[in-house]
């Protein structure tokens, strides 16, 4: 709902943590320079932001975008899994609880914490069937073993990069309604690929003119899909699912010439 300068976000049911957890992961964002819309309460039941003007896409800004994005990233987390840096509540991706456990490598933490409990609820929903079940989980124990892990350290993630999330207003980029947490910042990149986003290649330059990416990220995008298709397979239907199964086909791929 919109009043004024002010958009409020009201739900009486939500989880006590709910609209805490979006508070704590745009002022996590926020401290590492990137433009989000600003909280002004937040309670149980309720979120109150600026509301954010919106513009048409330009290329200077999706420059911009990119280079504040590298910068986020390179702000850190406290391990991969992270919450957001004081924040002791639970975690969320859209409606659904999201973990916060911390591991020590990349791999363990993507697969454990963010594809496997979707892709169970996935397959319960009927939206993966059990010969795609099988692929995924394949994919999913060569990222495990550690087969995409690098030197790279936990990334602070906006965890939730689809276009519905990046507003383009007439100062810039402004990101709302994160899923904050560590992990890798190839994951924000590969999200933004999949639900598109205007002039990426021009995000990407400018990412890459204040942080340069790993050789062959675009390559890896599907690893880093399976996450947010897990999730969207969780609720949205077989669609999701197929799509989920060919990332996982395009992991193992990727895989077997490492």
């Amino acid at each position: 709902m919109s009043t004024g300068d002010l958009f409020r976000k009201h739900d009486p049911h939500a989880n006590p943590d709910f609209f805490r957890a979006e508070a704590a992961g745009l002022a996590w964002l926020a401290e590492a320079g990137m433009p989000v819309a600003a909280v002004r309460s937040v309670s149980e039941h309720h979120i109150e932001l600026d509301r954010i003007a919106e513009t048409s896409p330009s290329a200077e800004a999706a420059r911009n975008f990119g280079a504040a994005l590298a910068r986020m990233h390179d702000a850190g987390a406290g391990g991969f899994g992270a919450a957001p840096d004081g924040y002791d509540g639970q975690l969320f991706i859209g409606r659904r609880p999201m973990s916060r456990t911390v591991h020590d490598t990349w791999g363990s933490f993507y697969v454990t914490e963010r594809v496997l409990p979707f892709l169970r609820i996935a397959v319960d929903a009927g939206s993966v069937t059990g010969h795609q079940c099988r692929d995924i989980d394949a994919a999913c124990d060569l990222v495990a073993a550690g087969a995409f892990d690098d030197d790279d350290p936990p990334a602070r993630l906006h965890g939730d990069l689809w276009n519905g999330n990046v507003l383009w207003s007439p100062q810039g980029v402004v990101l709302i309604d994160p899923a904050a947490h560590g992990g890798h910042r190839e994951t924000d990149l590969a999200m933004l690929a999949l639900f598109g986003c205007p002039h990426l290649r021009r995000v990407v330059e400018g990412y890459e003119s204040a942080h340069p990416l790993g050789v062959g990220w675009e390559r890896r995008a599907p690893v880093h899909q399976l996450h947010p298709l897990a999730v969207h397979a969780a609720g949205y239907g077989a669609g999701y699912g197929r799509e989920l199964h060919r990332a996982a086909l395009a992991t193992l791929e990727l895989g077997g010439s490492t």
